[in-house]
């Protein structure tokens, strides 16, 4: 891999385990055991839970693992999260990891400038892109509350008249999660149509802010899951101004654009942004999790301010011994933060965004090898690292049920993990490249097996029916 090497727990040669889910899990459990009375020894106990992994788990360095934004972490963001953990800090407060605090703001300042923001931007990180939306959209709720001159935090959401958050139909659903978890419901998610290009249309987005309600956001997706698409940033930042509302950038899949001069044009109006989700578990190579919630500026985070008297009294907040408990809806919190910084130490802007352009590469040459192999049609891609197509079938009304029926025969066998999904209510078979060693005869050696478990699921039905 340029510039940096990955971290292999099972390098089985197998991107999965072989057999019946059931079986697999049942063998995991088996080999664990019971829970002994007095403990079997630390060498002994870490060798069984070695064979449970390196057995039955996945191995992402594989290149036939191509299902999820998963990707094989980085040797050195592993060997940093392990010191991480070791120290065992927490951030929430100055006492509680004082070096890991400096740690967590110098990578979100440095991400911010990626992003574009200026100075008085500022950021924090979270479990994943599910809570850093959810993070983004409290932030939201509140501000449209104050700008009618609504405290949810004292009045509850009742107060806040006919909440409305816009986003494009083809937005994450952590989306609608968050409004659901904030009290505003998910009745209040007004899904916007997409182009041709499976971008969100601003004149469509313009005529429902038009349409009324209290508008709480605006949530624009760079790189969406299943098409890496990115909405047209300038035009909703500009659509968000004029209606006086939140613009909230679900960038989880695609802020990785930003590490490459090839790609970030992309991503282009990040910084216009009031919010912006990005996850280094996905284009960055990091162990999970390692997802940052970046704000324009540090003056958003108010709504989530908090003073504690055994945590962060105010007299010692003023000394300059706070933490991050007032930008965070958690207490203790780990120090992701570490793996990020070893990995842009080590690689630095260039280093990933090599990795970057590898995987985009891929995911190119993959579309190519699609459009002209008869056996396949191909759906989407390669906008950022996926590609979507479907394996066709002689009788199109076995389509759907060979697509799934061949995916699962890959899975079962352990020869191969393949993505899926539903495109215009049909089913698909989906690549995601994010294995930069992964070489273009991978790729044709993953189709031939495609091919072939698609043949044999086609034959199976068509001798049933």
């Amino acid at each position: 891999m340029a510039g940096g090497a990955v971290f292999a727990v099972s390098p089985s040669g197998r991107p999965v385990p072989p057999g019946d889910p059931a079986d697999v899990l049942a063998h995991a459990r088996r080999v664990l055991g019971d829970l002994p009375e007095h403990g079997i020894g630390a060498d002994a106990a870490l060798a069984r839970v070695t064979t449970v992994l390196a057995t039955g788990g996945v191995d992402l360095t594989s290149p036939f693992a191509v299902a999820h934004l998963q990707p094989p972490p980085l040797a050195v963001a592993v060997t940093a999260d392990a010191l991480a953990s070791a120290g065992n800090a927490s951030l929430d407060t100055y006492d509680s990891g004082p070096a890991a605090l400096a740690v967590e703001r110098w990578v979100v300042a440095a991400l911010a400038r990626l992003a574009g923001f200026g100075a008085d931007a500022d950021g924090v990180f979270t479990p994943g892109g599910t809570l850093s939306n959810l993070t983004a959209l409290l932030l939201a709720r509140d501000a449209a509350a104050a700008r009618l001159g609504v405290d949810v935090r004292s009045d509850g959401v009742a107060a806040l008249p006919d909440p409305v958050v816009f986003c494009s139909e083809l937005a994450h659903f952590s989306v609608a999660r968050a409004c659901a978890a904030l009290g505003i419901g998910e009745h209040a998610v007004r899904t916007v149509s997409v182009d041709s290009h499976r971008r969100m249309r601003p004149d469509a987005l313009a005529a429902m802010l038009r349409a009324g309600g209290t508008p709480v956001a605006v949530v624009a997706t760079a790189g969406t899951t299943d098409f890496g698409s990115v909405d047209p940033l300038p035009e909703l930042a500009e659509l968000a101004r004029a209606h006086g509302t939140w613009l909230h950038v679900d960038a989880a899949y695609g802020f990785g654009a930003v590490f490459s001069t090839k790609l970030a044009g992309l991503v282009d109006g990040l910084a216009l942004a009031d919010s912006v989700t990005a996850d280094l578990h996905k284009i960055g190579w990091q162990p999970a999790a390692a997802s940052v919630l970046l704000v324009r500026s540090a003056a958003l985070f108010e709504p989530l301010e908090r003073s504690v008297a055994y945590l962060n009294p105010e007299d010692d907040r003023a000394e300059g011994y706070d933490g991050t408990l007032g930008r965070s809806l958690q207490t203790t919190r780990r120090p992701d933060a570490v793996k990020v910084a070893a990995t842009l130490l080590a690689l630095g802007r260039a280093g990933l965004g090599a990795l970057v352009d590898r995987c985009h590469e891929l995911a190119g040459h993959a579309a190519a090898l699609i459009a002209a192999d008869p056996s396949f049609e191909l759906v989407g891609g390669a906008t950022l690292t996926t590609v979507v197509f479907r394996y066709r079938t002689a009788d199109r009304s076995l389509a759907d049920e060979v697509n799934a029926r061949l995916r699962r025969a890959l899975l079962r066998a352990g020869a191969a993990l393949v993505g899926r999904t539903e495109v215009d209510k049909a089913t698909c078979l989906k690549l995601t490249l994010l294995n930069p060693d992964a070489r273009e005869s991978d790729l044709v050696a993953l189709l031939a097996l495609v091919r072939e478990a698609g043949s044999a699921a086609e034959r199976l039905l068509e001798g049933a029916a």
